[in-house]
């Protein structure tokens, strides 16, 4: 994986084995849905015949033509459905749409587990491990550990406890704002919510896959006195995922900025909403 075009902060990527960079993993980024006549027949624009032959003509008509507007106010839209059904199937569909395919069994402690072993496993799990390596959670000793061991496959586990440990040490929690144990002040709430918009397979073989994350999420601590504002960031993370002991998981990771769209003029919310939504509202399991 390239590392030209990623941005860093505090000279560490714990999930690259170059080391290059480090960026938004909890999210401590510091800079950011007529009636149908037809022809005009007979029974419309003369006056009929006066036979019964020609009687009966106009009565048919005027039986099918109910019949027919009766059945396109019942059934019609079940046949405009099947339509779009039909070209969705036909057109393609864009890379992360639904397939109907349950691609997860369970779960690994908080984090999705029993991937397909497919390339639509593969972008699922990678959605899954970008939302937990961008969580508040990952900042907090007595949790990260468990994470780590989730997430990455066993033989990098160590290596990366130990650099995340050296990465999220007491400096870098000081500067954000929380405490050794990685928990915000009294009377603040640590915000750290990542939401994959879509996933892209970019390499895929039976035992490795390598899949690109486009994900948007708020970072920040809420709360009055905040020096750390709960804010907005657009970045893609790069995940490659081996497959091992019967489930995907990551062996090394990147990031980089954007896509970003333009920012809206919606008025921010204030501390204590942000703080209330990130406790009401729960997380998702992600799937392809």
């Amino acid at each position: 994986m390239s590392q030209g075009d990623e941005r860093g902060y505090g000279g560490h990527e714990p999930g690259n084995r170059n080391d290059d960079a480090y960026s938004t993993l909890g999210g401590t980024r510091q800079t950011r849905t007529r009636l149908p006549g037809g022809d005009e027949g007979e029974g419309y624009t003369r006056r009929p015949a006066r036979n019964s032959r020609s009687l009966i003509m106009v009565v048919g008509v005027v039986v099918l033509l109910i019949a027919a507007i009766a059945f396109a106010n019942q059934g019609g839209g079940g046949g405009s459905d099947g339509a779009k059904e039909k070209q969705s199937d036909t057109a393609g569909a864009g890379p992360t749409a639904a397939t109907g395919t349950k691609p997860v069994q369970g779960k690994n402690g908080t984090i999705a587990s029993g991937f397909a072993h497919d390339e639509q496993g593969a972008q699922s799990a990678a959605a899954n491990y970008a939302v937990a390596l961008v969580s508040a959670e990952i900042l907090q000793p007595d949790r990260r550990g468990d994470l780590v061991q989730q997430i990455f496959v066993a033989d990098r586990v160590e290596e990366l406890e130990t650099r995340f440990d050296q990465a999220y040490d007491k400096a870098f929690l000081d500067k954000v704002g929380l405490d050794a144990k990685g928990n915000a002040a009294p009377g603040m709430t640590y915000v750290s919510r990542t939401a994959p918009v879509g996933t892209k397979t970019t390499a895929y073989a039976d035992t490795s896959a390598t899949v690109e994350v486009w994900c948007t999420g708020v970072f920040g601590t809420a709360g009055v006195s905040s020096t750390n504002p709960v804010s907005n960031d657009w970045f893609t993370m790069t995940l490659a995922l081996r497959w091992t002991e019967g489930d995907w998981k990551v062996d090394s990771f990147s990031q980089k900025d954007g896509p970003a769209p333009v920012n809206t003029d919606r008025t921010a919310s204030n501390a204590d909403e942000i703080a209330k939504a990130v406790e009401e509202y729960g997380g998702f399991t992600y799937a392809r």
